[in-house]
């Protein structure tokens, strides 16, 4: 049986911290692992059929054949269509394929961006991979997927009608490195309808795993070419996109150039003509076919006006969908380009400044921490928020210093497998500066204090980013949803020049600042309590689990409850919290000592019902936590909130007492278990338990 969801969340945790999920152990995708299978296949003498993703109907999915199409679909493996198979044929070139009937030019663009780095490629494609004596119809891929690697393995059926195949075409139909990694793809994606359309950053930094910028053409930066030579020495991946035409379909425009469509971006050449520098980009169509017909083109007479040199190297007139154009022809006809790579340092003309990346994960709760953008002030600050503390920059960089010095990147991760049901959200994230304050900032922090940088727009996309200028100093940024109350998982990157320290600031780890105790009222004197006890009390003058039911419903909480009183499971946990002497009862010192906590924590309720209505919403939760001089991150109050509240949200009394009861207790045993220690891995462990057992 697999172990509980709150325990797989400990493991996977304590398995990234060692490393499982990093390119070289990556994860294995569905629980999939390549050598086992490989070996299963090679020992029992059988061609793999992979069930997580079967040659059937389920995997190519819908909309993209017609009902009678899909009928005369085939899966077949590659010694059923050609007779010599092979992985990949001398080498592995943009040029090896075109685009079938799946609209992925998206994919296959970042597909052609890849075949330039090697080394990438390697990381994405193990190209140790044969049709020979060890072949068992099992083929891997690797690729990043929301801050962890993955390996995915699959079968070779390919699907296809009349012995060829429907989706991405090899030029050389002995070749299948292109219709594998796609199948691979489309496994990761759900199916293969659900690649139909897309933009390159998606499945470019699903290559690398590294930073992306976004550049928008319309308005670029003065800079823009120096930026792109510096990422194509840096071994960066490049995408663009056109616009889109009047409708969804890839109209080709007279210039040549395709509406809504993908390419790649493959090499900038600076050359000389008629005496003026000439800025030329070179861009790769995915279809395999369609070029420019404007200045540069292929045919265009203006190549006779450069070098000899320079014509031979860069012209080519075969028709593989590859052609120059100029830079400004370059920002007048396509709306964005893509740039991404495994090292940010191509962002800085400085080789000296070694820009750092770090990745954190949270989640949007609704009701918890999900607080939406700006327009909600009593809410904005129950979003996660993030400190970040950026240095002085090293006396080689320092000439930089006023220059722009971090990005950061909100990257929305799907609760769904399959990529077409995904809904995301619009999000965008604010950064605040700050000067020496400590725990979660209050909303009376953001009233007065507007932020210094933020996203220009909340975007209902994959990623959300900017690259931004911040001088030296404190800051805290706070990734949201625009709306409240919706819940999500995201991931933020912050990739910075300056030597920059982060972490998270929900107000859970900071073990520094003592927490203000909590103090039990006596209220009615102990001696009453004692005789209310032995009302309920056996010849031993002790309470079982039953006995205490009947106190705290009949008597002490008579008229508060709202949903049936306490469970006898419910009275069981309190007997086994309280019972020191560990005799399954409860003695009258254990008792009094429970009621006291139970007026305290009745009082605490009820001083933070604001609205009245006898349960907590989720929001008050928060409140009341902190009313009782407790300080807890967000996973830890997500997780009550889902372990506690009903299907509504809200928490009742007697929910909220045995949240409480439990919470004491644990904070109790993590205090003599850390002696003073900074435990902060531990800690959270022991909440998620404590909350679910």
């Amino acid at each position: 049986m697999a172990p509980p969801g709150v325990c797989m969340n400990i493991i996977n945790a304590r398995n990234k911290n060692n490393g499982y999920g990093t390119f070289t152990n990556p994860e294995r995708f569905l629980n999939q692992d390549f050598e086992q299978l490989k070996q299963y296949c090679l020992i029992q003498r059988v061609r793999y059929i992979d069930d997580m993703f079967p040659p059937d109907r389920r995997s190519i999915g819908e909309g993209i054949l017609t009902p009678s199409d899909l009928q005369r679909v085939v899966w077949l493996r590659p010694s059923k269509m050609v007779q010599n198979p092979n992985f990949e044929v001398a080498g592995i070139s943009r040029f090896d394929f075109g685009q079938g009937r799946v609209g992925n030019c998206w994919f296959l663009a970042s597909i052609g961006a890849l075949t330039f780095q090697n080394f990438i490629l390697q990381q994405v494609v193990p190209l140790d991979q044969k049709f020979d004596e060890e072949y068992c119809g099992l083929f891997h891929f690797r690729f990043w997927r929301f801050g962890r690697w993955v390996d995915v393995v699959i079968d070779d059926k390919l699907p296809t009608i009349d012995g060829r195949l429907i989706f991405v075409q090899s030029k050389d139909p002995t070749e299948f490195w292109p219709a594998l990694l796609e199948k691979a793809y489309a496994k990761v994606c759900g199916s293969y309808s659900d690649m139909n359309a897309g933009t390159p950053a998606e499945a470019l930094v699903d290559f690398t795993g590294g930073v992306h910028i976004c550049i928008q053409l319309q308005d670029p930066p003065k800079d823009l070419w120096e930026l792109m030579c510096r990422a194509g020495q840096s071994k960066s991946l490049m995408g663009c996109g056109t616009p889109q035409g009047e409708t969804s379909e890839n109209t080709v425009s007279p210039n040549g150039l395709v509406q809504g469509h993908a390419y790649t971006v493959t090499g900038v050449k600076q050359t000389m003509s008629q005496g003026r520098v000439i800025h030329l980009v070179r861009l790769w169509n995915p279809w395999g076919t369609g070029e420019w017909k404007g200045d540069w083109s292929d045919r265009s007479p203006l190549w006779q006006t450069v070098s000899p040199e320079d014509r031979e190297m860069c012209l080519s007139v075969a028709d593989e969908g590859e052609f120059w154009m100029t830079l400004q022809d370059f920002c007048k006809f396509y709306s964005d380009l893509d740039i991404c790579c495994l090292c940010p340092d191509f962002l800085d003309e400085s080789a000296s400044c070694h820009w750092k990346t770090a990745f954190y994960e949270g989640r949007w709760v609704a009701g918890t921490t999900a607080g939406g953008c700006m327009n909600n002030f009593d809410s904005f600050w129950t979003n996660p928020q993030y400190r970040v503390k950026i240095d002085e920059l090293r006396s080689d960089c320092s000439g930089k210093q006023g220059e722009k010095n971090m990005l950061v990147s909100l990257m929305q991760k799907p609760d769904k497998r399959n990529r077409r049901l995904v809904q995301n959200l619009h999000v965008g994230f604010s950064v605040f500066e700050f000067k020496a304050r400590r725990g979660k900032f209050p909303a009376s922090f953001f009233r007065s204090n507007p932020p210094v940088a933020q996203t220009k727009t909340y975007i209902n996309g994959r990623e959300v980013m900017e690259f931004l200028q911040l001088k030296p100093g404190e800051y805290l940024i706070v990734p949201s949803t625009f709306n409240p109350n919706e819940t999500a998982s995201f991931l933020v990157t912050i990739v910075s020049k300056a030597e920059t320290h982060v972490h998270e600031n929900s107000g859970g780890h900071d073990h520094d600042e003592a927490e203000e105790p909590m103090r039990i009222e006596t209220g009615d004197g102990d001696e009453t309590k004692r005789t209310l006890f032995r009302q309920f009390s056996d010849k031993y003058e002790e309470v079982d689990a039953e006995q205490l039911q009947k106190l705290l419903n009949e008597r002490i909480l008579k008229g508060d409850l709202k949903s049936g009183g306490f469970s006898i499971d419910a009275c069981r946990s309190m007997v086994a919290l309280m019972d020191t002497s560990i005799t399954g009862k409860l003695k009258d010192e254990e008792f009094v000592h429970l009621w006291k906590k139970v007026a305290m924590y009745k009082d605490i309720f009820f001083r933070s019902d604001v609205s009245q209505t006898g349960t907590l919403s989720l929001s008050e939760l928060r409140n009341a936590i902190m009313a009782s001089g407790k300080r807890i991150n967000d996973d830890i109050l997500n997780m009550m909130a889902l372990r506690y509240g009903s299907s509504s949200g809200h928490i009742t009394l007697e929910s909220f007492i045995s949240l409480f009861l439990r919470l004491d207790c644990m904070n109790q045993i993590f205090s003599q278990l850390s002696n003073g220690m900074k435990l902060t891995l531990l800690e959270p462990e022991w909440l998620y338990l404590s909350m679910y057992t």
